[in-house]
């Protein structure tokens, strides 16, 4: 199992989540693919995945787990993401979040 972030500029989107979530992203076994492995938070044997060229507008969301939520806000904002649904405490549950990354990628996070 694995995500795959579709991207205009995937050196662009890379960075993002570079500095959004302290991924490992480096060049895949596929050209033009970047591969990353899983974030903290994740896991030890959590899903890793790829950022490949958009071949159309064509998006999948994910929900990443950070350990503060509002703090990981401010800092898409800052790396040139957008807050597109704040807070929300789930009853029974987490509070969850939406951000859209530097490329209009649709991301959910979640703090439990």
């Amino acid at each position: 199992m694995f995500f795959e972030i579709q991207a205009q500029d995937t050196e662009r989107a890379a960075a993002f989540y570079r500095e959004m979530f302290e991924w490992n992203i480096a060049p895949g076994a596929v050209p033009g693919f970047l591969t990353v492995e899983h974030g903290i938070g994740a896991p030890a044997d959590g899903i890793g995945g790829v950022i490949t060229p958009a071949a159309d507008s064509s998006r999948i969301a994910i929900f990443v787990q950070v350990s503060d939520l509002r703090a990981s806000l401010a800092l898409a904002e800052e790396l040139g993401g957008s807050v597109v649904m704040q807070p929300l405490d789930v009853p029974n549950g987490p509070t969850v979040a939406r951000i859209k990354d530097p490329e209009g990628n649709l991301l959910g996070l979640v703090q439990q």
